[in-house]
């Protein structure tokens, strides 16, 4: 079923629910208001000036006024839409906010808290629209300028996020290709220009875990082939993958695999290992 945009653009702000049958399409068209959509239920695709976008629930859509946009839903999916124009802001909002939060037309995935937050205000917005007393006119400006600051930080919160996990995959290649020259995480601070600290608060959020605790996994893994793939001598090995003693390796040998590396090496040696 194909669909044309039926609601009329509203003077001040408006908040309502489209409902869209499977495969319903609403056709290419635009606003000269400011819209922003919160999937509700289900999935489907959007273009928002000839871009490809995928929907799901949680997903948000801000669409600038006069993007050519266009809906397609693949299931059922009902979606809240917040219309608005701009005069219905304060001039503050309006000239500091609204251009950074509308600076192009987007789908967002937004963060579990930052979402939770955005359904608060969407509630609260509908409940003033419905229910609220002569005041709520200027509950509704209170709440989009709150939407509007929320989806902001929520925008800078996920660019710092792409930033930190392209950061936490150079280092983690870096180690599994480094790892025999890395003798403390100060090294690997200064290679990425950044605090200690700040280096393992992001590298254990994606991979729970500090930068150094996965340099010994990496180092313990390579240990265990070579014990049981060569005859090299076990001192040996260990300076190969990076040890600095001989003890220190049998320590932390002995505390993350169990035992010994020499009783690793015998017990699962297969008999005829090493013989012509």
């Amino acid at each position: 079923m194909t669909k044309k945009s039926g609601e009329q653009q509203v003077r001040e702000v408006k908040l309502y629910e489209s409902k869209h049958k499977e495969k319903d399409l609403v056709q290419t068209h635009h606003h000269t208001t400011h819209q922003i959509l919160y999937v509700l239920d289900g999935t489907g695709r959007c273009t928002l000036n000839h871009k490809d976008h995928t929907l799901e629930s949680d997903n948000v859509v801000l669409i600038a006024p006069y993007t050519n946009h266009s809906i397609l839903s693949s299931s059922k999916m009902t979606v809240l839409v917040l219309e608005f124009n701009e005069s219905f802001l304060s001039e503050e909002v309006r000239t500091e906010l609204l251009p950074l939060v509308f600076e192009t037309s987007d789908v967002l995935k937004m963060s579990l808290f930052d979402s939770s937050e955005l359904r608060q205000l969407l509630r609260k917005m509908l409940y003033e629209q419905s229910h609220g007393d002569n005041l709520r006119m200027l509950a509704m400006k209170t709440f989009l300028a709150e939407l509007l600051f929320v989806m902001k930080r929520s925008y800078q919160s996920n660019q710092i996020a792409d930033t930190n996990k392209l950061r936490v995959e150079w280092l983690r290649n870096y180690i599994n290709t480094h790892y025999y020259e890395i003798t403390a995480s100060e090294d690997l601070s200064k290679k990425m220009g950044m605090s200690t600290r700040y280096v393992h608060s992001i590298f254990k959020e994606y991979y729970g875990r500090t930068p150094m605790q996965y340099l010994t996994e990496v180092r313990l893994e390579l240990v265990k082939d070579m014990l049981l793939e060569t005859d090299n001598d076990i001192a040996s090995i260990c300076f190969e993958v990076g040890f600095e003693s001989v003890s220190t390796f049998y320590r932390v040998f002995k505390k993350y695999v169990g035992i010994p590396p020499n009783q690793y090496r015998t017990s699962h040696h297969e008999p005829g290992h090493g013989e012509d």
